[in-house]
């Protein structure tokens, strides 16, 4: 008796990859998209066509600082923080001024995973208060130790050394070269598992704290403070550890950071609420496209912290070569 071999219907899910991990999580929905190679190629070029453009000085000076000096209504650079009210303002408006400068750009692909939602505008905001709640708890805490280490130690801590050391690279900067470069690594590590081509790291956790993952981001967001090299930054950084106070110190950090968050968080609950219900339903039509969303973003400001901090900074003190746009330099 001849045996019939039934052909698989075209309409047919196509089976899993072999070792490509299918177990959805909070960064893996399960549903890897079709070119995961172009989605990788594209958001990593974006994030080098980044690094090649961005200007420091427009970002830090032109609009950093004065933004800060309309906050607080004089040049914050040239005035001294004179007292813990005085420290306490300053971090709020150093901390707005902060908001686009070049380690921030890992804050909008934190917040990639939060697109979407119910399609009532007063559901999809209470939807994004949580999470947005949890990242910032988790930077909070970062930010807050920070402060109480660095009003404890002093100013012997690296992120206070300025004098070059062989290359030309002082202790800030090898201190932010490695805190950016190790957070740029977890960036790319989650887009690659945004894309199901390794496995989520925060898998087995976030299955018993759902809420793990958004904590961890935020973390990263705190941690922004640990090697940030800003001019204002610093200012504030030095007014916090010779004061010797371990409470003014995760104050004002803390301060700092929810000012870098105030910005990017308004601009998201706007955005969710007036185009979730659209944003939502694309989404689902394809679950794969919040899959390459989420991707796109963690790729592109992974590779954007690894190639920022550390190439172009060692190009700076021509130890390498690395293309920069003219109004770069």
């Amino acid at each position: 008796m001849t045996q019939v071999t039934q052909r698989p219907s075209l309409d047919a899910p196509a089976p899993p990859r072999t070792g490509t991990p299918r177990t959805p999580s909070f960064f893996f929905n399960g549903h890897a998209p079709r070119r995961r190679l172009l989605v990788a190629v594209v958001s990593a070029l974006f994030g080098f066509a980044l690094t090649v453009v961005w200007s420091a000085e427009f970002v830090d000076s032109t609009i950093g600082d004065n933004v800060a000096d309309t906050l607080l209504g004089h040049h914050a650079k040239d005035s001294p923080i004179a007292g813990a009210l005085a420290g306490l303002a300053f971090a709020v408006a150093t901390g707005v001024a902060g908001t686009f400068t070049a380690c921030n750009v890992a804050v909008f692909s934190a917040l990639a995973p939060l697109t979407g939602g119910p399609s009532s505008p007063r559901r999809r905001l209470t939807a994004a208060l949580q999470p947005l709640s949890r990242l910032a708890l988790g930077a909070i805490v970062v930010s807050a130790l920070y402060g109480v280490l660095v009003a404890l130690v002093g100013t012997g801590m690296p992120q206070f050394d300025e004098s070059p050391s062989g290359g030309g690279l002082s202790g800030r900067l090898i201190q932010a070269m490695v805190v950016y470069g190790l957070i740029g690594l977890c960036m790319l590590v989650l887009g690659l598992s945004a894309l199901g081509v390794v496995r989520d790291p925060l898998a087995r956790l976030s299955r018993r704290f759902p809420g793990a993952p958004m904590l961890f981001m935020g973390a990263l967001v705190g941690a922004f403070l640990i090697g940030r090299p800003f001019p204002l930054f610093r200012q504030l950084f030095r007014d916090a550890a010779e004061s010797g106070n371990p409470l003014y110190g995760a104050a004002v950090f803390v301060l700092q950071t929810l000012g870098n968050l105030v910005v990017v968080a308004v601009l998201f609950l706007l955005v969710t609420v007036a185009f979730g219900e659209r944003l939502s339903r694309w989404l689902t039509a394809r679950p794969s496209r919040a899959s390459a969303l989420m991707a796109a973003a963690f790729i592109a400001a992974g590779v954007f912290m690894l190639l920022y901090w550390d190439l172009r900074i060692l190009a700076r003190r021509d130890l390498i070569w690395y293309p920069m746009a003219p109004w770069a330099h």
